[in-house]
């Protein structure tokens, strides 16, 4: 079993996700399944069946966030020695050289990431080829799309404290 690693703020968001699933959506769930039995004959009934697939769909998703806390080493950029390289957790801005759009990656894991919001796997072509990396360093990926050329403009490190600060005070309040 290898460990996977998983920024904090990752580990609260898979976390927060389990939770919800076992508490709203499993139970949810539950009773729409005991209410589609009420409606008799097993066999046609398309609610009975759609209410059992969701149930597979949560658990097979419980087990996943399972193995992933399980599996997780939580890695905090904040408290690792830095000589300025991109690292796992980074909060990395480039300049594509070709369209000179300025974008900000963050490097997460696996469970984390999500290109819409630019939380980029350290495994995709462009985190690979940013792991390792210095400020003013130039970067070509290669790409599904075709091969793209970054200037490294600048790399932090303190977001995930900033996160995790932010995160602690929400749920601290909330409970």
């Amino acid at each position: 079993m290898d460990k996977e690693p998983i920024t904090i703020a990752g580990l609260e968001k898979i976390k927060s996700e389990l939770e919800e699933l076992k508490t709203i959506q499993r139970p949810k769930v539950v009773s729409a399944i005991a209410e589609a039995r009420s409606h008799g004959d097993l066999k046609e009934n398309a609610e009975y069946h759609a209410a059992k697939e969701q149930q597979a769909q949560i658990e097979s998703r419980v087990i996943s966030i399972n193995d992933t806390i399980a599996r997780a080493n939580v890695i905090d950029v904040t408290k690792i020695d830095n000589n300025g390289n991109i690292i796992f957790g980074s909060t990395v801005s480039v300049l594509d050289l070709e369209t000179k759009k300025k974008t900000k990656y963050k490097i997460v894991g696996q469970d984390e990431a999500d290109v819409s919001k630019n939380l980029i796997f350290y495994k995709s072509p462009i985190g690979k080829a940013l792991i390792g990396k210095t400020k003013n360093d130039m970067v070509a990926v290669k790409t599904p799309s075709g091969e793209r050329n970054f200037e490294i403009l600048n790399v932090q490190y303190v977001w995930l404290l900033f996160f995790s600060i932010i995160s602690k005070a929400f749920f601290s309040e909330s409970s």
